[in-house]
């Protein structure tokens, strides 16, 4: 079965977003779509960006661990809060600190906000920021306005169907591209 690693980008006190994280771990396990495993960014420690991880010379055990699950992972959903138009810069951080391991991975962006908007401002430059490094971000969003309102503290949506009829278009166009890059892998 292919693995899709999540990443819970807002280390934030009271953050709302890992309750998004949780949803997709619970959603695609329970729907037996793929293997997944939370990265949540607040377990680690990295040190603000100094280097890539390829030209460090001492790296931290945390950070071979992550980029080991990075290069792992068939496909990836980042979970980002909009913090004043932008993603945090912990999501940014270990963004930088790979490069080889983003390369033609397929992505899924979540976004996330207490607004109306979902984190809509934050999408553009994290995709602009991904496709900088290679990655192959995936044309389906799946943004949330009103986090606090939208999903329980243990991942549950409070609107069960409607967020499972959107988390299915949005997992399966992941699926799709994961499948294609294997596929190319595969005969090439």
């Amino acid at each position: 079965m292919q693995k899709i690693a999540i990443i819970s980008a807002s280390v934030r006190k009271g953050r709302k977003s890992h309750n998004v994280a949780l949803y997709f771990k619970n959603y695609v396990t329970q729907k037996q779509l793929a293997d997944t495993e939370i990265i949540d960014l607040d377990a680690y420690n990295f040190p603000i960006f100094e280097e890539r991880l390829r030209l460090i010379e001492n790296p931290t055990e945390e950070m071979l661990a992550f980029a080991k699950k990075i290069t792992d992972a068939d496909g990836i959903i980042i979970v980002t809060p909009e913090y004043n138009g932008g993603y945090p810069a912990s999501l940014k951080n270990i963004i930088d600190l790979l490069y080889a391991e983003w390369k033609r991975k397929p992505i899924g962006i979540a976004t996330v906000s207490a607004g109306p908007f979902g984190g809509s401002q934050v999408i553009t430059s994290l995709q602009f920021t991904l496709w900088k490094i290679g990655a192959l971000v995936v044309p389906a969003m799946f943004p949330v306005p009103t986090v606090e309102k939208a999903f329980n503290d243990d991942g549950t949506p409070t609107d069960q169907e409607a967020t499972d009829k959107r988390a299915g278009n949005f997992v399966n166009e992941l699926l799709f591209w994961m499948k294609a890059k294997s596929s190319a892998a595969a005969n090439s």
